[in-house]
């Protein structure tokens, strides 16, 4: 114990990081932890003399004597420099092999006794001269398929005289792991440690010699700036190495399983797994790969089997819609005639319906209140301005960027093979050079072809017959012919006054009081300031501007709650004029007495209904018939009809017969900057034309509509809904509507109907005594009598 004793170094320890020493090796590292260079420190004055011992953990920061391998390597500290980063390089030479024995405390460095393990000095046996002469060689052949190695290293190896040192320098210069060194360092028996290091040098050429033929196949098929494709070739060389060319790769085994659970026809199974298939055979990395898997990728995250089950209940149905939206009852009755229809067969009868009428009236909206009232997905497709028929039908795959049409693209974003599609204004495709997207949307919407249509990218038929098409259009006349006749068309009226009222009342103001923060409870609208916007503010035939006027209010009262701390708000007509000003528009106003030559008309609009006055002056001179106000080819035609009109029945009217040739007649519509057309003006410019004649005043609060014929009779007309409540408005007390249209009285509004008397006429001659004040009633018979004997007389003149 004692002589042990007498061979115990005490040196300071300095761990190293991934680092193993061999003895005789010169070597040179940074020391940048603080023990570290106290331990160098305390070295140098001494006898330069330091135990190196590499850490268990290379990421240790800290260690302890505990976390180093107790074997390491006594060295010579040959030099220190000091760097720049306050760092420390030194140069160090192995001398001999030691172990720990003892740890000792010291508070600025490890220290410890160290017992030299020096290498015994023996005679080599045959045995071993062989085992170094084999190393030799395998070293010669590790050099083949290693990194460069530098020629003093080689010849080193040639002159080393002892099995140890021969480990021992072969070891310290081939790149091994940390681990495989210390285990190396540890082995005292000279002839174990070089028969260890010959099974280490063996491996690690037959591992460098694969690598070297994995790098020499990869190089051979690509350039050297590809590098990804480089990577992409090693696997693809290392799988033929391992035997596994043979199998599919993973992920066309991944394309090609969840092809076969779609459980497709067969035609288009099969062209899915012909592009698998392709896939396989290609370089990941290839552009051509790259398209397979978009388009596999694409089909597969179609909806082919995926569907909402359909929730028709007619009565909740009929209460969701009208919570959503007010009046349009033709459409919800169409709507839920349709869904009965639907729930009764099990399926839906593929019609398509197009929505029809002005802007702003809630075509696209009631369309997706009717798909969350029966639990289906919607997704809307504007269709403004496509002039491109890829867009509907998809690019094909030849194309760089092709991807799949509108129609399949919605399909996706809906996630189910049978949602609602809103095609919204299809009143607005063009066509050019690229295709006409009309043509390509008869398919789409014919219910006896969309159960195979055919996208150009997806390239296999997809069933569209469980989809529900809605479309919406402005203006029916632009939609082509083909087109037009694969759709029901249902035409949505611009909303009348009390329409307008209702839906800013339910819906408008709720809404826009929670965009502005607002409760019902803070600010409230009388019934006369939203009347007050609604006749002052808007001319639309739908609600959007009359929703921003609201906003607009809104916004201000806001500021007004901030800067003057107001809690409540109460807008009435006032408080709407001090907001939004001065009143943009002004209501038709009747005159203050009856007038001569002054007739009230109606006229329909694209945003509702209109008092139409009608003037006529007649004069002295020679028989002309001056038009005036902007008049259209077919009004200009009716006044000559109504001029001609009571010219053959002048004597049952009591006219001067020659009237026309002697009178000038002026036919007047105000606002003449304003264009106006149309037939139904017709018995008004009569009207006012005998009033004209005969100097009777016409009654103030009459109004009438309607087409006259030569013979007088009244024909019927368009839009008696707008035009009544126009007359409504106008505080009209009786409107005269042509016999045919009394059916139309149903849709007439009922605050409507309450105010104002509509009679309907056949003639001419019941317009008269309705319309002007103190005249008899003209009889049928002497009415008929006066148009046969202008007929007759004509037809005398054309004998002669």
């Amino acid at each position: 114990m004692d002589d042990r004793n007498d061979n115990l170094i005490l040196l300071p320890v300095l761990p190293l990081r991934g680092l193993v020493v061999f003895p005789k090796a010169l070597i040179h590292f940074d020391v940048g932890r603080k023990k570290s260079i106290s331990a160098i420190n305390a070295a140098m004055k001494n006898d330069q003399l330091i135990f190196l011992v590499t850490q268990k953990d290379a990421a240790e920061n800290d260690p302890d004597i505990t976390k180093c391998y107790s074997t390491g390597v006594v060295a010579k500290i040959v030099q220190v420099i000091k760097q720049p980063d306050n760092s420390t390089r030194v140069v160090i030479e192995g001398k001999f092999r030691a172990g720990i024995v003892t740890p000792v405390f010291d508070k600025n460095c490890l220290m410890a006794e160290v017992e030299p393990y020096p290498d015994k000095k023996f005679k080599h046996t045959s045995e071993q001269l062989g085992l170094m002469r084999a190393v030799r060689l395998e070293f010669e052949n590790y050099v083949k398929v290693a990194p460069r190695v530098p020629n003093d290293i080689i010849f080193k190896v040639a002159s080393c005289k002892s099995c140890g040192e021969l480990a021992d320098y072969i070891a310290d210069n081939i790149v091994l792991d940390y681990q495989a060194k210390q285990t190396i360092l540890e082995e005292l028996d000279q002839t174990e440690r070089l028969d260890m290091l010959l099974d280490i040098l063996i491996n690690e050429t037959y591992i460098l010699s694969i690598e070297k033929d994995i790098v020499q196949k990869a190089r051979d098929r690509i350039e050297d700036n590809q590098r990804d494709y480089f990577l992409r070739e090693q696997k693809k060389i290392i799988e033929e190495e391992l035997g596994e060319d043979d199998n599919p790769s993973a992920e066309a085994e991944a394309y090609a399983e969840r092809i076969y659970a779609l459980g497709l026809a067969e035609e288009s199974e099969n062209a899915l797994i012909k592009e698998c298939k392709k896939l396989m055979r290609m370089p990941y990395g290839s552009q051509e790969a790259s398209v397979i898997r978009t388009y596999l990728d694409t089909v597969l995250d179609l909806p082919w089997n995926t569907a909402t089950k359909d929730k028709i209940s007619v009565t909740k149905l009929r209460k969701e819609l009208d919570k959503s939206h007010f009046g349009l009852a033709k459409i919800k009755e169409r709507i839920i005639e349709q869904l009965a229809v639907t729930k009764l067969r099990g399926s839906q009868d593929g019609q398509i319906i197009c929505f029809a009428g002005p802007p702003g009236v809630g075509k696209t909206s009631i369309a997706q209140s009717i798909a969350k009232a029966i639990g289906r997905k919607s997704q809307r497709i504007a269709l403004g301005g496509v002039r491109d028929e890829a867009e509907i039908r998809g690019h094909r795959r030849t194309y760089i960027g092709s991807i799949p049409g509108r129609i399949m693209t919605a399909i996706q974003n809906a996630g189910s093979n049978n949602p609602v599609l809103i095609l919204d204004e299809i009143d607005k495709l063009a066509s050019d050079y690229k295709g006409d997207p009309t043509s390509a949307l008869l398919e789409v919407l014919d219910s006896e072809q969309n159960n195979k249509f055919v996208d150009h990218y997806i390239d296999i038929p997809f069933d569209l017959s469980n989809v529900m098409f809605i479309t919406t259009a402005n203006d029916v006349s632009q939609i082509p012919a083909p087109l037009r006749d694969r759709m029901e068309i249902i035409e949505l009226d611009s909303y009348t006054r009390e329409e307008k009222f209702n839906i800013a009342k339910k819906h408008l103001v709720p809404k826009q009081l929670e965009k502005c923060g607002f409760t019902s409870k803070e600010v409230k609208f009388t019934q006369s300031a939203l009347y007050f916007l609604i006749d002052f503010y808007t001319r639309e035939a739908g609600v959007r501007t009359l929703e921003r006027l609201i906003g607009n209010i809104l916004r201000k009262c806001a500021v007004k709650k901030l800067e003057e701390e107001q809690e409540t708000f109460k807008i009435t007509d006032k408080e709407v004029l001090e907001m939004l000003g001065h009143k943009k528009f002004t209501t038709d106003k009747l005159s203050a007495k009856d007038e001569i030559g002054t007739v009230n008309g109606l006229a329909w609009t694209s945003v509702g209904g209109e008092l139409l006055p009608i003037e006529v002056a007649v004069m002295e001179g020679t028989g002309k018939l001056e038009l005036t106000g902007s008049l259209g080819d077919v009004m200009q035609e009716s006044a000559k009809a109504a001029v001609t009109c009571i010219r053959s029945h002048a004597n049952s009217l009591g006219i001067n017969p020659q009237f026309y040739k002697n009178k000038d007649i002026h036919i007047h519509a105000p606002e003449g900057a304003v264009p106006k057309d149309g037939p139904s003006a017709g018995i008004t410019m009569a009207t006012a034309i005998y009033s004209a004649l005969t100097r009777k005043p016409v009654k103030r609060d009459v109004a009438m509509t309607g087409e006259i014929t030569l013979r007088g009779n009244v024909m019927p007309i368009g839009g008696l809904k707008e035009k009544s409540m126009a007359a409504y408005k106008s505080g009209i007390k009786t409107v005269i509507i042509p016999k045919e249209n009394e059916a139309d009285l149903e849709e007439i509004d009922p605050v409507v109907k309450e105010k104002v008397s509509f009679i309907p006429v056949t003639s001419f001659s019941q317009v008269v005594p309705i319309a002007i004040v103190d005249v008899p009633v003209i009889s049928e018979k002497q009415w008929n009598a006066a148009a046969d004997n202008t007929v007759t007389t004509k037809s005398e003149n054309i004998r002669q």
